[in-house]
């Protein structure tokens, strides 16, 4: 690279915050052609180090459920609350 001049960072589309409908087509994508048990244990672990860290509320966590349990069915839904009940126990 010859000069900094030109350089600008981050768009301002990537320093924005994500929706919730934006970060559930990537979670989609992401998880896409895995088990329901590999997506379970990925969420729990991610969410679990994020609550240890103090950097995921017991608010978001209902956000994810709300987000989420319209997509799943009822024996999904079910599981997912547990999860997140648990979560929010730590």
């Amino acid at each position: 690279m010859k000069s900094f001049k030109g350089y600008e960072g981050k768009t301002k589309q990537e320093e924005k915050p994500q929706t919730a409908e934006e970060l559930t087509r990537k979670l989609a994508s992401a998880y896409n052609g895995k088990s329901n048990a590999d997506i379970f244990r990925s969420i729990l672990s991610e969410a679990e180090k994020s609550k240890r860290a103090g950097t995921l509320s017991n608010e978001e966590l209902e956000t994810f459920f709300r987000t989420f349990s319209p997509m799943l069915d009822a024996s999904q839904s079910r599981k997912l609350r547990a999860v997140i009940d648990k979560l929010k126990e730590i």
